[in-house]
C-alpha cells in the first residue's frame, strides 16, 4: 500500500442533498498489467485531479484517501503470461484485504483502477467480510464486455477480461480462492448491465451457468429504469449487500472517450447517472470500483470528470 493518507469530513454547509453521511475509504489502484494497452495505470491520479475526495466531501460523506496499492511497473516484469497472473494476483490479495478492512470498519471501499483485473480482489474481500457478518454478496457488473474468460479460454490472454469467472471460483486457482469463503460470489447472484460485446466461449459459460444479463438492446427496448430494477432486485435476493463494478467503458465513446477498449452504442451520460442514482437510492452498496479509464486516450480528463460525477450519484447526490 501507499503512505498517504489524508482524512475529510464536511466541515461547512452542504449545498447538495445526500442520503446519509457515510464513511467511504478509498485506494487507488494504478495497474495496467492485465491489459494490453498502456496508459490506464493514470486513471487512479485523474479521478484524483478530478476532485473525487472533495466531490464526495461536499456530500457530507467522511472520506479517507488511502493513497495507492503497490503496483510493480510493467516495464520491469517479463510479459509472459505467469509472470503477469502471479503479479497481479499479489496486487488482487492486497486489494482484497483493504476492501475487506474497509467493511469490517463500517465503511465503502471505493476502487479507482485500473484495469478491471483488479475487481477479483475488490469484490472478494468485500464477499469475505459480508461473509464474517453471516451474509452473502451481490454484484452488479456494469460493462461493455462481459470480462468472464478464463486463461484457458481467452485468445489475447489479458487478465483484465477475466476477473468475473476468478469471482465466480474458476479460472487461475490462485485467484479465484481469494475470497473466504470461496467462490466469492454464486451465479444467481451475479447480474450485467449494459453488455454489447461477448465472444463465444462467453456467451457459452454465461448460459452454463445461469447468469442474468442485461444487454444493451435490453435498456433500449425496456429503459435503463426497469432493467436496473430488476439487477437490483437480483443482485439483492439472498445478500446482505452489493458491490458495484463499474467499468466506464459501458458509456458511449462519443461521452467516455478515456477507455481503452471503447465499443459505440453505450449507455448514455443520463443514463450512466440513473444507474448510479437507483444503486444511492437502493441503499444496498456496500463497495464499488470505477475502473478502465484512460488518461493517455482522453479528451482534457473528460471521462474521469465523468467517473467522478457518477461515483457522487452512487453516494447520493441529486438534483432536488
Amino acid at each position: 500500500m501507499g503512505h498517504r493518507v489524508a482524512f475529510f469530513a464536511a466541515t461547512q454547509p452542504h449545498t447538495e442533498l445526500m442520503l446519509h453521511p457515510r464513511k467511504i475509504q478509498i485506494l487507488g489502484v494504478p495497474m495496467d498489467l492485465g491489459a494490453n494497452r498502456r496508459g490506464v495505470d493514470m486513471g487512479p491520479s485523474a479521478m484524483r485531479v478530478a476532485g473525487v475526495v472533495e466531490r464526495l466531501r461536499g456530500l457530507g460523506h467522511h472520506v479517507e484517501d488511502r493513497g495507492n496499492a503497490s503496483v510493480p511497473g510493467r516495464e520491469l516484469l517479463a510479459f509472459e503470461r505467469e509472470t503477469l497472473l502471479e503479479a497481479i494476483t499479489t496486487v488482487c490479495a492486497d486489494i482484497a484485504a483493504f476492501s475487506r478492512g474497509a467493511v469490517a470498519a463500517d465503511a465503502v471501499p471505493v476502487i479507482l483502477g485500473g484495469d478491471h483485473s483488479l475487481s477479483a480482489g475488490s469484490v472478494a474481500g468485500v464477499a469475505t467480510a459480508m461473509a464474517e457478518q453471516g451474509g452473502r454478496t451481490g454484484l452488479i457488473w456494469i460493462d461493455a464486455h462481459g470480462d468472464i474468460q478464463t486463461p484457458e479460454s481467452s485468445e489475447s490472454g489479458n487478465v483484465h477480461g477475466m476477473p468475473v469467472s476468478h469471482l465466480l471460483g474458476h479460472g487461475d486457482a490462485r485467484l479465484s480462492r481469494l475470497a473466504t469463503p470461496t467462490p466469492a460470489i454464486l451465479p444467481q447472484h451475479l447480474v450485467y448491465v449494459g453488455i454489447r460485446s461477448l465472444d463465444d466461449a462467453e456467451r457459452s459459460f454465461i448460459k452454463q451457468h445461469g447468469i442474468r444479463i442485461f444487454t444493451i438492446r435490453d435498456i433500449d427496448e425496456r429503459g435503463l429504469h426497469a432493467v436496473m430494477s430488476d439487477a437490483i432486485a437480483i443482485a439483492s435476493g439472498g445478500t446482505q449487500g452489493i458491490h458495484v463494478s463499474c467499468d466506464v467503458d459501458w458509456i458511449d465513446p462519443a461521452e467516455a472517450p478515456g477507455v481503452g477498449t471503447p465499443v459505440r452504442g453505450g449507455a448514455t451520460r443520463r443514463e450512466a447517472h440513473l444507474a448510479m442514482e437507483m444503486i444511492a437510492d437502493s441503499g444496498r452498496m456496500v463497495g464499488i470500483d470505477m475502473v478502465e479509464i484512460n488518461p493517455a486516450l482522453d479528451q482534457r480528463n473528460a471521462t474521469a470528470e465523468l467517473a467522478v460525477e457518477l461515483l457522487a450519484s452512487a453516494f447520493g447526490r441529486r438534483i432536488l
